[in-house]
């Protein structure tokens, strides 16, 4: 852990960025997304960027919806290893995840978490990740996926780490 001199070597940080169109409106879910938001900051530094939201077009717009909604997400994934939430996406354990997150972060690449918006992510988006996943074969509201995938990132880093997951 010490080197030369007494100093401290440094395990490299690992990027992560959580990027969904629209702030949640949901103010209990939105407290949620606030408590986990921190706990992972408290381990890794995160950052959320909440993109355009498509408005004033009717549900079944969802093409038109994905599509306006895909420009501005796309804007934020650089070079980054992008994982997309997608219904059929593939599922994983949380050790299988801390695992594989652990694998991937020896590059030096950012994480950029994609989360859709309620008429899901386009056909583009979905093409362009590197890692679609399930968080569940069940159906969620957007909203509510957004709160499960941060507690999994959080739970995911406190295994990473070897610390207690504080329930």
């Amino acid at each position: 852990m010490f080197g030369r001199l007494g100093s401290r070597r440094r395990e490299p940080k690992m990027r992560l960025r959580i990027v969904w169109p629209g702030k949640t409106k949901n103010r209990e879910i939105r407290a949620l997304e606030e408590f986990y938001l921190a706990r992972i900051r408290q381990l890794e530094p995160c950052d959320l960027v909440e993109t355009r939201e498509a408005r004033g077009l009717d549900d079944r717009q969802a093409e038109k919806i994905k599509e306006i909604e895909a420009k501005t997400l796309e804007k934020h994934f650089e070079d980054d290893y992008i994982i997309c939430l997608f219904d059929q996406g593939q599922e994983m354990s949380s050790p299988d995840f801390a695992k594989f997150l652990e694998k991937q972060s020896m590059t030096s690449r950012r994480f950029t978490f994609v989360v859709g918006g309620f008429a899901g992510l386009a056909e583009r988006i979905i093409k362009r990740a590197d890692l679609l996943l399930a968080l569940s074969r069940m159906t969620f509201s957007h909203e509510l996926c957004r709160v499960i995938l941060l507690e999994q990132i959080y739970r995911t880093l406190t295994i990473m780490k070897g610390r207690h997951y504080a329930k």
